[in-house]
């Protein structure tokens, strides 16, 4: 007796509680469709590729000033003087985290689904930019960081290897540039899917 009275109280309690909850979702979905305008997940995915861009490219760069700046620390210590020659890798690895800013920029901006509607299409475009400019700029900060670690020590020791680190330092930060360029490229895609 005493069990299904526990289990009478439980399912009314449950009853009252999904009757709440039944409210709760109708009166938060109660709200006018008419100012947006598209796929209502695309911007998840806009935004997600703008998150993408920056937080991938900022990676890539602080890895590649980490890396670096460490060996320009320790090559400092014997030889002070070539401290502020071998700051580039440092500043070529930071570089990467502005690309990611671009991209980010011009993809939020892209994103308005009031102004103008917002499809899936739109949303994946934008993703694909992120993501393109984002892991380049990863791959090539982490180019940068191990050759400007490993350039800035030899450079001490044999002062004719900073042409080589410098070129292999500029095709290791045009690895990022390709992917700003398609990134650019792919956002300008966006909106094309349906004519309006």
């Amino acid at each position: 007796l005493s069990l299904s009275l526990s289990l009478s109280l439980s399912l009314a309690r449950f009853q009252s509680s999904t009757r709440f909850f039944r409210f709760e979702i109708a009166d938060t979905t109660n709200f006018d469709m008419s100012t947006f305008s598209g796929d209502e997940t695309a911007p998840f995915f806009g935004f997600l590729g703008a998150a993408a861009a920056l937080v991938f490219s900022c990676m890539g760069a602080a890895y590649g000033t980490a890396k670096s700046g460490v060996g320009v620390a320790s090559m400092g210590v014997m030889r002070p003087e070539l401290v502020m020659k071998s700051i580039v890798p440092v500043v070529m690895a930071g570089v990467l985290g502005i690309y990611g800013l671009i991209i980010a920029v011009i993809i939020s901006t892209g994103i308005n689904p009031k102004a103008k509607s917002y499809y899936l299409f739109d949303g994946y475009a934008h993703l694909s930019s992120g993501l393109a400019c984002g892991l380049a700029g990863l791959s090539a900060g982490m180019a940068i960081g191990i050759v400007g670690d490993a350039g800035v020590r030899a450079n001490a020791q044999q002062p004719k290897l900073f042409v080589g680190m410098i070129l292999i330092l500029i095709f290791a930060e045009a690895l990022a540039l390709y992917g700003l360029i398609v990134g650019i490229i792919l956002s300008s895609r966006a909106g094309q899917s349906r004519a309006e």
